[in-house]
């Protein structure tokens, strides 16, 4: 026994030394080149040393870059060649914080386009009650009270659905409207009082008018007969299906239900699921948290929580803010003077603490200025308590920020997740105007600040908030500030950034936020392929024409998942 312990410990020595040695005599012999199953050819190929024109892939991995000539070497009767001709590859995109599955939801309700007028929301709500049984729920989204031009009511709803339960959120998702007879099914009464973190909106004479805010809003959501299985499957798959044809090959879904997960774990098990998503499951659900690992599967990862500090800055008056709201007359402000904080210093702190010990990445809400300072506080403890573990936990909205805390940020390793992309003149800007004091609009969403700070930044929708989940959009008035197309008023012209600034907070950015900036976010030899091909140039058109970018083609892991020439997303 003895003998055979010291050969097996001399073969160890041995076997170190040969490894030791090899270091110092060199790189290994240049091995033979490997035929690529995918070649991309005659294009304009975006790599962080330049431009090329040619693209060799195997079994999803980039293996070279360079001219047609470079490629002959790994050429292959069998690999499948695309003719570019002359179109431009991109990384893939990445949204960091969207609620497709509530999207696809949406997409089978009552659809109210923002900036709809009052008469046109009534309208609409009128044809679909008719569609339905007496006694069926109405629901969907996504009224704005700034459009209607009347403060909404449930006597509004009591006229042209008397017989249904009415329900809609607002263009938020942070308040609901409801009507008298789905008030009563939810037992919401005059002597109902606010629930923690909610708000039931009352009149002069203290009756519920029908608007609820933030957490009352579920006692009402509750009452809606939840999407079956069936219905949710669809409902993603049809949101995966859209982002997929926008260009997104991965993102954080900022909301994860059990539901939801089971959906993505349905969809991977059937070979649907195409982008990486990283699930940020709702932080309370303390069982979901539990048998996360159950859902994981290769391109879904719930390693992520969402912790919700505020509401918004709209009308409601619910985003945490460090200066007193513009009051509404005649409405009772008490409370929320200064909105709603929806945990103390004290509970977030000890709760990031422990999902950070647990190696969850932490994602906030946090819209106001005072739920962002709440935010980094919060990181900042987890620093101290288990010094920098490696996660990069992210504030996400930011729709104010004290240059304080931008200037902080970096140093705790926090990132600013910027979303939704309202960059730009729209319906909910002109609640947001009236509800803060007016030099804060100066620096709405302050995304230039973050970036000259040397802040971490990256990018979300918060689909379905905004009616499009196009990123291209995003791209091009982060640059501007103005609406698509570079035409009308710049909000918060300081902010503006570069297209190259644009471009790497979508790619290399995100991908670094999701711990895979070294296999994906640029188009390198040794990363996956994961690109798009598009139909112009973005870094030579006009900036104006950028948000009309169309999506050719899509592939993921070298796989073209999304061909604009055959295929198009159905409804769920």
């Amino acid at each position: 026994m003895r003998n055979l312990t010291l050969v097996g410990t001399a073969l160890a020595l041995i076997m170190s030394a040969t490894a030791a040695q090899a270091q110092l005599i060199g790189p290994e012999a240049k091995p033979l080149p490997m035929q690529a199953d995918l070649i991309l050819t005659n294009g304009k190929i975006y790599t962080p040393s330049g431009w090329v024109s040619a693209m060799a892939v195997r079994k999803g991995v980039i293996l070279e870059l360079g001219e047609a000539d470079a490629l002959k070497p790994y050429a292959n009767a069998k690999a499948k060649v695309i003719d570019l001709r002359g179109d431009t590859v991109l990384p893939g995109l990445h949204d960091m914080h969207v609620h497709p599955a509530g999207s696809g939801i949406a997409e089978m309700q009552c659809q109210l386009p923002q900036g709809a007028t009052a008469a046109k929301v009534l309208e609409l709500t009128a044809a679909c009650a008719k569609a339905k049984k007496p006694g069926a729920w109405v629901t969907g989204r996504a009224y704005d009270p700034t459009s209607l031009g009347v403060t909404p009511d449930k006597g509004m709803l009591d006229k042209v659905a008397p017989n249904n339960p009415v329900y809609f959120t607002d263009i938020s998702g942070h308040s609901g409207w409801a009507n008298s007879v789905a008030l009563k099914l939810a037992g919401v009464t005059r002597d109902t009082p606010n629930p923690p973190n909610g708000i039931i909106e009352k009149d002069a004479s203290g009756e519920p008018t029908g608007i609820l805010r933030e957490s009352a809003s579920g006692l009402v959501g509750v009452k809606v007969p939840p999407p079956t299985r069936d219905e949710t499957n669809r409902a993603l798959k049809w949101a995966m299906d859209t982002m997929v044809a926008q260009g997104i090959v991965a993102l954080d879904d900022a909301g994860v239900s059990e539901d939801v997960a089971q959906a993505y774990a349905d969809l991977s098990d059937k070979g649907l699921l195409k982008p990486r998503v990283r699930g940020c499951l709702i932080y309370t659900a303390a069982g979901l948290i539990s048998r996360r690992s159950i859902y994981t599967r290769d391109r879904f990862s719930p390693s992520c929580v969402k912790i919700i500090l505020d509401g918004v800055p709209t009308d409601s008056h619910t985003a945490a803010m460090l200066e007193d709201y513009v009051p509404i007359p005649g409405r009772d402000e008490a409370g929320r003077s200064k909105g709603l904080a929806m945990l103390d210093q004290g509970d977030a702190n000890v709760i990031v603490t422990r999902f950070d010990t647990m190696g969850m990445t932490v994602k906030f809400h946090a819209a106001g200025d005072a739920a962002v300072r709440i935010g980094l506080n919060a990181i900042e403890a987890a620093r101290k308590a288990n010094g920098f573990t490696g996660l990069l936990h992210d504030v996400g909205h930011n729709s104010f920020i004290h240059m304080d805390d931008i200037k902080r940020a970096r140093g705790l390793g926090a990132v600013f997740e910027f979303s939704p992309y309202i960059w730009y003149e729209q319906p909910i800007l002109g609640d947001i105007k009236r509800a803060v004091p007016a030099p804060l609009m100066d620096r709405w969403i302050p995304v230039k600040d973050a970036l000259d700070a040397g802040a971490f930044v990256v990018p979300g929708s918060d689909w379905a908030v905004v009616p499009s989940v196009s990123p291209w959009i995003a791209i091009e008035t982060l640059v501007t500030r103005q609406p698509p197309g570079a035409q009308g008023p710049m909000i918060a012209p300081n902010e503006r950034i570069t297209l190259k600034q644009a471009v790497d907070l979508f790619t290399i950015n995100a991908a670094r936020q999701m711990y895979q900036s070294d296999r994906r976010g640029t188009i390198e030899k040794g990363k996956l392929a994961d690109v798009i091909v598009i139909d112009r140039n973005i870094f030579e058109v006009p900036i104006g024409t950028v948000h009309d970018t169309k999506v050719k083609l899509t592939i993921i892991n070298g796989e073209v998942v999304y061909d604009a020439a055959v295929d198009k997303p159905k409804k769920p």
